[in-house]
């Protein structure tokens, strides 16, 4: 049974950070399903791994419908697959029904596609016995929420005293954070759905503060920049000047009302900085969001400086900040700006590198046992690696031991148990670069029984997985091209 504490009791209040029991339900679905992405990652939150234990000892009728359907709507990447699910999760009401909250012509199309998940997820819930686990799962939530509250309402405070609101934003309109504990650690993201602004922020090492004050700015902005539409389609020329930035997503290529919004969310961004320090921080922030393509942030920084002068607040003062945006001295400081190639992180010198720590417990096991492998003391390899096995319950760990077990039985010319074991290797969480090779094992041996389409099924696998190393990449590669077809018929 999943046990950590008993449940804290605790009201949800609007604009309140909070758990969302649909979010629950919904992240604890894809992670039996096949969401394994950064499971090991320190930074993952122990919940998590307790959860998919807890839930991998029950028998799940529904279980094995979804995993089909899971691996037949992934995303390209992780991170938009768990984007994908959140955003479900927050058009649906909270369980047992899941039904959608709005019109299904006002839903996502991305959300409207996994509309026969709802049903699989209804009966994973039931099945799964969500309700209790997440009642108590709340000590957890309630321990990070805890860590977020001050920031957090220090930064909403600071963001409506700059824009001199009395309140936090609009009576018609809603800003709520919701904690994730299920999914890949360290991101934020953010969904709006007509008068409802959503940031779900999964496990960090330290509150992701920022990022919430950035979601919280644009809540507070997207209001004011849909009233003045028509004056700002008057400025909508400039848009061609932020066509070059390579860093620059298209949609603000394509959208003028985004770019401008986004332009003037990084000066305000820029202007709230104080300390020591502070104008050359602000200047800095300003160069890298121009480098970025945000081509108003310039204007809107030195503008705000006459705004931060006088009394009204930017909801009254917003029509003269739009009307200050002269078009011919734009044109003539953008017409010789250099936009950014890389994201500013990479350009910055990089630490040195810390020294590895030696590897303890399970890891060092696994060390041996590849060391004892790549000697060819296969016997001893294999003790180390069923050893593996006998000490840990992480279905990571597992699956690298099966896979070095696997690679024995290749070596030992036992080709059906080392595609056995290349297969239990994929059913466990094995990380990406496990996930990969295995993938370009039973490539080869697909190849050597004569069947190149099969072959060639894992062999794109294999390169769709992210996190591949390099040199796996480039032996799917070649097996794609047949060449080890070729050898085998010489």
């Amino acid at each position: 049974m999943l046990v950590l504490c008993a449940p804290l009791a605790r009201s949800a209040e609007p604009n309140a950070l909070d758990s969302s029991p649909a979010i629950f339900s919904v992240l604890a679905a894809i992670n039996m399903a096949g969401y394994d992405a950064e499971l090991n990652s320190p930074s993952s939150h122990p919940l998590r791994a307790a959860l998919r234990k807890h839930l991998a000892t029950k028998q799940i009728p529904s279980l094995l419908e979804l995993k089909r359907f899971y691996r037949d709507h992934k995303s390209e990447s992780d991170t938009r697959t768990l984007s994908r699910y959140i955003s479900y999760a927050l058009c649906v009401e909270g369980p047992p029904n899941f039904n959608f909250r709005m019109m299904k012509n006002n839903l996502p199309p991305s959300v409207v596609q996994l509309e026969e998940f709802t049903p699989l997820l209804k009966a994973f819930h039931r099945e799964a016995g969500l309700d209790a686990l997440y009642k108590q799962a709340q000590p957890a939530y309630e321990q990070v929420m805890a860590a977020y509250q001050e920031p957090v309402a220090r930064a909403v405070l600071e963001s409506n005293g700059y824009f001199r609101n009395p309140t936090s934003g609009y009576n018609d309109r809603r800003f709520q954070i919701y904690v994730d504990l299920l999914g890949a650690p360290n991101q934020v993201h953010s969904h709006t759905y007509q008068a409802d602004s959503f940031v779900v922020v999964t496990p960090s090492p330290e509150p992701m503060v920022d990022d919430i004050r950035h979601a919280y700015l644009q809540y507070l902005t997207g209001p004011l920049v849909l009233r003045h539409r028509e004056t700002i389609d008057t400025k909508k020329g400039l848009l061609d000047f932020a066509q070059p930035a390579p860093l620059l997503s298209e949609i603000y290529k394509l959208d003028f009302l985004m770019l401008l919004e986004k332009s003037l969310i990084r000066a305000v961004e820029a202007r709230m900085v104080t300390g020591a320090g502070a104008s050359a921080r602000r200047q800095q922030m300003v160069d890298q969001a121009l480098g970025e393509g945000f081509i108003l942030t310039p204007y809107f920084a030195e503008a705000l400086t006459a705004y931060e002068k006088q009394e009204q607040s930017l909801r009254f003062y917003f029509a003269e900040l739009l009307n200050g945006i002269n078009l011919k001295k734009e044109d003539k400081r953008l017409e010789t700006v250099k936009f950014a190639t890389e994201p500013a992180f990479r350009r910055a010198k990089s630490a040195p590198a810390p020294k590895p720590e030696e590897p303890t417990g399970i890891e060092k096991l696994l060390t041996d046992a590849e060391a004892l492998y790549e000697g060819k003391q296969l016997p001893a390899s294999r003790e180390k690696f069923l050893e593996v096995l006998n000490q840990t319950d992480n279905l990571t760990m597992h699956a690298k031991a099966y896979y070095g077990l696997a690679r024995l039985a290749i070596r030992e010319n036992n080709p059906e148990l080392g595609e056995r074991l290349f297969q239990k290797t994929l059913e466990l969480s094995p990380d990406p670069v496990t996930k990969a090779w295995s993938l370009v094992y039973l490539g080869r041996l697909a190849d050597l029984a004569g069947e190149p389409g099969q072959a060639a099924q894992q062999y794109k696998s294999a390169l769709a997985v992210e996190g591949a190393s390099d040199k796996a990449r480039e032996t799917a590669g070649k097996g794609l091209k047949g060449e080890f077809r070729k050898k085998n018929k010489e």
